[in-house]
Parts: C-alpha cells; sequence; structure tokens
C-alpha cells in the first residue's frame, strides 16, 4: 500500500535524524540509512532528504537567524529535523506554506515537546511572512 505523504516526511524525519546521529561514523552514509528506513525506492523521500543534507548550512543559518535568543543546535535532534525539513520545503519546493507548517507541526506533536513545536511553529511562519 502506498504510503501518504505526511507518512513520507516522517521517513524523512527519522533518516535526518539517524543522519544526524551516524554522519561522522565512516562506515555510514546517507544512502545506507535511506535504504534500511524504506521499503520501496521512493523520489519524494530521497528529493527532501537529499535536498536538506545538500542544503544544510544555508537551512541551518537561516533558521539561526529567525530564532531569538537560540539556535537549531540547541534543538533536540528529532526537533532540528522537524525544523530543517520544514525550511526546505519553504524555500526549495512549491509544497503549500500551510502544509509545511501543519505537517511539521503535527510531526513535533508526535516527536517533541511543546517547546520545541512552539519553536519551529515561529520560525516556519516568520519565514512565510518574509517571503
Amino acid at each position: 500500500m502506498a504510503k501518504t505523504r505526511s507518512e513520507l516526511r516522517e521517513k524523512c524525519m527519522i533518516i535526518l535524524y539517524q543522519w544526524d546521529l551516524f554522519k561522522n561514523s565512516l562506515n555510514r552514509d546517507i544512502d545506507d540509512i535511506i535504504r534500511e528506513n524504506l521499503d520501496i525506492d521512493n523520489d519524494f523521500v530521497k528529493d527532501i532528504v537529499y535536498g536538506v543534507v545538500t542544503h544544510q548550512k544555508e537551512i541551518d543559518e537561516l533558521a539561526n537567524s529567525l530564532m531569538k535568543e537560540w539556535t537549531i543546535d540547541r534543538l533536540d535532534k528529532t526537533g532540528a529535523a522537524i525544523l530543517r525539513i520544514g525550511l526546505f520545503e519553504l524555500k526549495y519546493t512549491e509544497t503549500p506554506e500551510i502544509v509545511v507548517i501543519n505537517e511539521a507541526i503535527e510531526l513535533a506533536k508526535k516527536y517533541s515537546d511543546e517547546s520545541v513545536r512552539k519553536i519551529i511553529n515561529a520560525v516556519l511562519d516568520k519565514e512565510i511572512n518574509n517571503k
């Protein structure tokens, strides 16, 4: 059965979380992590994951510029992955803004605490209003 975009975004978050944990490991690369987490070959997941990894420095700088007295590296790795996905989708895809925010908040409700959810919501909202 085909997965929904919400389920695929959750896979992206899990892959990016693991990438953040293992990126300095000599025997792990992003392709291995994707293969381990997907039972199907999915272009949507690959586009998001490779896009976030490729543009991570720029995404992190943007996130930091939109946070008040906080930085993305202070977020838990799950919250950081969710925020990076949201910012990537806002900047580099044609996903409707409301969908990006709703998807990020739903993931944050499931995997992060309320303070991280509020930060994610505020940062994505600021980016939308800065366009």
